[in-house]
């Protein structure tokens, strides 16, 4: 055996094979491990509005500010998402689980009792009581396999909500520890 190659005298190198595509069960398995802050998306549609919960909502710049995030082609609220000009990103607080697995859930009148919320700017949903939420321009939405992604710019908001952030972790909603 040499030293420097780890192979001996007879041995013939492999060529590599490329690797297999992962499946959907391991990206979801992998990212149950990851923490990730829970948001819902609204937006107003011709049958009123239409909201989602979100976690792969991310920043994307600062100037121009730019957010991004993830919605399903087959979901209910993607008709809306679709067609509007622009969309509510709201920032939930760990005393909002109900609300994010209302938004969640399929099939939920996502905006009946006991969800609170107000017509906010360009007519946009916005969730009462979140910590944060913005009012975002759609700018582009990039095809992604069955999933869009949406960019938006930012065109106003309040991040003065109080409370501490609800995150997703595997598989449920949870507070953040110290």
């Amino acid at each position: 055996m040499t030293a420097s190659t780890g192979l001996t005298a007879s041995s013939t190198p492999t060529t590599p094979t490329a690797p297999r595509p992962a499946s959907g069960d391991l990206l979801r398995s992998v990212f149950r491990r990851h923490a990730a802050g829970v948001a819902v998306i609204t937006a107003r549609g011709p049958a009123g509005p239409v909201g989602f919960t979100a976690t792969s909502l991310a920043s994307v710049s600062a100037e121009p500010p730019l957010v991004s995030f993830g919605v399903s082609t087959g979901g209910s609220s993607w008709p809306t998402v679709s067609r509007t000009g622009y969309v509510g990103v709201h920032l939930l607080g760990e005393h909002q689980r109900e609300l994010a697995a209302t938004f969640a859930r399929s099939g939920a009148d996502r905006f009946a009792e006991p969800t609170r919320w107000h017509t906010g700017p360009e007519g946009v949903p916005v969730l009462d009581d979140v910590l944060a939420w913005l009012v975002c321009r759609v700018v582009a939405r990039v095809p992604a396999a069955d999933h869009r992604i949406v960019l938006a710019e930012v065109v106003d908001g309040d991040p003065s909500g109080a409370g501490r952030p609800l995150l997703y972790h595997q598989g449920g909603y949870n507070g953040l520890r110290d």
